[in-house]
């Protein structure tokens, strides 16, 4: 069931054209690992699984629009063709635009080096020259607010205060897409608060647009203005977000 809804005035930033995400589950590690060199051993491969499955969307500039689905439903798997992190086996993603996740907050740290080294290392796998990390970096070590530990090696510190730092780099960039999956629970709770505010921030900003994962309808709808509700890799409810809100809760 669609219904969808889109700002004519606006260009489209993301579409999926007919996509499908195909993945391979073997019997173990061994015969996956074997099927990159040899090939796939079907008697080896217990299934394929459509984690998404003939997906057709626009998203257009400015857009704030919530994923809704049960987990398995496709959500993360399309986030993950957003931002690059893998690709269709079948149609055609388009994204038109910077794209700054808050998925994996603590991926891509190198222990070895320390928090503001890693801002930097972070900056140029994003394609920033120095300079333009030179600019971002104050207002990421000052968002973080790890204080000393900022010089210190990534290795020495916890599972918290990393994810503070790579909330801090996402959010203090100027993203043309922002990509939210429930990260928001990030250290105590006065930095979730902080966490809140600055999303929320980013999110008025009408250049900005935002695809936002959750299980809460109630989150949905603070920050949304639409919904796609997806299962099993199919999209089943495409319109405003309380109509996709509705739909969700009535089926799900």
């Amino acid at each position: 069931m669609s219904s969808s809804i889109h700002k004519p005035q606006e260009s489209v930033i993301i579409k999926f054209d007919h996509v499908t995400k195909t993945y391979s589950l073997y019997e173990n590690d061994q015969q996956r690992f074997f099927s990159v060199f040899w090939g796939r051993d079907k008697r080896k491969l217990i299934t394929r699984v459509n984690a998404s499955n003939d997906l057709s969307f626009e998203i257009r500039k400015g857009e704030a629009v919530a994923f809704l689905g049960q987990n398995g439903a496709g959500k993360s798997t399309a986030l993950k063709m957003i931002t690059g992190v893998t690709y269709p086996t079948k149609g055609t993603v388009t994204v038109d635009g910077t794209v700054s996740a808050l998925l994996e907050l603590t991926a891509g740290f190198d222990s070895a080096l320390t928090g503001r080294e890693n801002i930097y290392l972070r900056g140029h796998a994003l394609g920033l020259d120095n300079d333009e990390i030179a600019e971002l970096e104050p207002r990421v070590v000052e968002f973080a607010d790890l204080g000393v530990y900022i010089d210190q090696p990534v290795r020495t510190y916890s599972s918290g205060m990393k994810a503070r730092l790579g909330f801090a780099f996402a959010v203090s960039s100027d993203p043309e897409i922002l990509v939210v999956d429930e990260a928001l629970s990030v250290g105590d709770k006065a930095f979730q608060q902080k966490c809140f505010a600055r999303v929320r921030e980013i999110m008025e900003d009408e250049n900005v647009t935002v695809i936002f994962v959750t299980h809460s309808s109630g989150a949905a709808a603070e920050f949304c203005t639409r919904g796609i509700v997806l299962d099993k890799g199919t999209l089943k409810f495409d319109g405003p977000i309380q109509e996709a809100i509705d739909y969700y809760e009535s089926n799900y």
